[in-house]
């Protein structure tokens, strides 16, 4: 995506992109030549959002080009729409209300395309001009972590197993200076990630804790946990074939909380970070953990299972175990975790949990400001009686609650691993795009990681995010 980006360069020739609305449109057309309003009235263009009229000259090359942002609910996210709508060239923004970096962000997100497994296209690609008052190595920082999220979520299970997730995550670490860790296989057993273990010998892809740290350990702790999931069959609870589809995905928690890792090393903010990912492959061979078992885990604390396919919380509840041992300032963990989130809120709109009201609070602002749409929804502890077993300590699924509230219970879960990092939040994103959107591509997506950056960098950095 950094090649969708260039810095100002007053010697290379630009076309404008004049970007307006339904009331800017004529006022625009009246400062520009008469031809352009005469072509714009005999094409059709009314400013609609996302509609985009490319004008020629005398000589038929691009004379100018009219991107309309009327009734946009955020206009200068609507602009990712101009890297797929525009043919080759560099390009300048011009409108006013349009804020250059958000600009070239959502162009720059806009831009990405996976291209791992097909013949790269030839088509020459549009390059925006960023003005000079642009940051553009933050823009650039943001942009490399989205592509580190989307690429890792695209990328199938055949080339993306638990092995091939704990490289990506040493590369990137070690890259930055960081050191990394991983316990595989048996020593899981060994080390005390009794659960962890257990989803993963399914598979003959031996399950790992990723444990991968960077910064001076004298700074505060911020701490990721990211569900690592890399295919989820459903275990012995199997999933219909109609439901696996889209389960390469399944470890995009993962994906996420690298991606949010490299933003903030590559800002090099003041923290001590640290990123835990339990990664397995949730398969189906003799070994495979059974609905009725009953688990020890980490933390000491029983779990009876319920169901396979609800994996995901088991591999989280392990790790962050570990990771509050060490009562970190900020612990988050981000998974693709229950299917109620997506009928609550949508693919768009991920929920959100914690107990921190000044960091809820926070978030959500920053969330609205970079166009990364959060949801809080509440830790209901009534709830916590759907988890009640009569054989173990808890149940890891809902069921008492008639199938009520999936996502609520299934944070509560969670919930109870936690207890002494000062601020806990978990993410249930959903890490995918049904379908092109501006800025967003279809297919692998990085959520909520924009808005917990700006919100980290604010807090520790001392400036705003891109």
């Amino acid at each position: 995506m950094r090649h969708a980006l260039a810095a100002f360069e007053s010697s290379l020739p630009t076309v404008p992109v004049h970007v307006v609305d339904k009331q800017s449109l004529a006022e625009t057309l009246a400062d520009l030549p008469a031809s352009v309003g005469g072509f714009a009235k005999a094409s059709g263009f009314e400013a609609a959002v996302g509609q985009v009229l490319v004008v020629p000259d005398a000589d038929g090359a691009i004379a100018t080009v009219l991107f309309g942002v009327a009734n946009a609910t955020d206009p200068g996210f609507a602009l990712g729409d101009l890297a797929r709508k525009l043919p080759g060239g560099t390009f300048r923004i011009v409108g006013a209300g349009i804020a250059g970096e958000a600009a070239a962000l959502a162009f720059a997100l806009g831009s990405y395309r996976f291209e791992r497994y097909r013949k790269p296209s030839d088509k020459a690609r549009p390059v925006l001009m960023v003005e000079p008052d642009v940051d553009l190595d933050a823009v650039l920082g943001i942009v490399a972590g989205v592509q580190i999220a989307r690429d890792l979520v695209n990328t199938p299970a055949n080339d993306l197993g638990p092995e091939e997730l704990a490289t990506a995550a040493i590369t990137l670490f070690g890259t930055y200076g960081g050191s990394s860790r991983v316990v595989e296989g048996e020593a899981l057993l060994e080390e005390g990630f009794p659960m962890i273990h257990a989803v993963g010998r399914a598979s003959t892809r031996a399950p790992r804790l990723i444990d991968a740290t960077w910064g001076d350990e004298t700074d505060p702790k911020v701490t990721l946990v990211g569900k690592g999931v890399i295919f989820d069959t459903g275990g012995l609870d199997i999933k219909p074939a109609s439901a696996m589809t889209l389960m390469k995905k399944d470890m995009g928690g993962a994906a996420n909380v690298l991606a949010l890792a490299a933003m903030v090393m590559d800002a090099e903010l003041p923290v001590r970070l640290r990123v835990i990912i339990p990664a397995v492959e949730n398969a189906i061979s003799g070994n495979a953990f059974r609905p009725g078992d009953i688990l020890p885990s980490r933390k000491g604390i029983t779990v009876e299972i319920g169901n396979t396919d609800a994996e995901g919380r088991l591999v989280l509840a392990d790790a962050l175990a570990l990771a509050d041992e060490e009562e970190p300032e900020i612990l988050l963990d981000m998974a693709t975790l229950t299917g109620a989130a997506r009928v609550a809120l949508g693919p768009e709109l991920p929920p959100f949990y914690t107990d921190d009201e000044d960091f809820a609070s926070d978030l959500a602002a920053r969330a609205l400001k970079v166009s990364d749409p959060l949801w809080r929804l509440p830790l209901w502890r009534p709830y916590e009686s759907y988890l009640e077993s009569r054989v173990a300590d808890i149940n890891h699924i809902n069921t008492s609650g008639a199938g009520f509230a999936g996502s609520v219970t299934a944070a509560l879960f969670l919930a109870r691993f936690v207890e002494k990092a000062k601020t806990w939040a978990h993410f249930d994103i959903y890490a995918w795009n049904p379908s092109d959107r501006p800025a967003r591509p279809a297919g692998g997506e990085a959520q909520a990681v924009r808005a917990l950056f700006d919100l980290l960098k604010e807090r520790y950095g001392g400036s705003q995010a891109a």
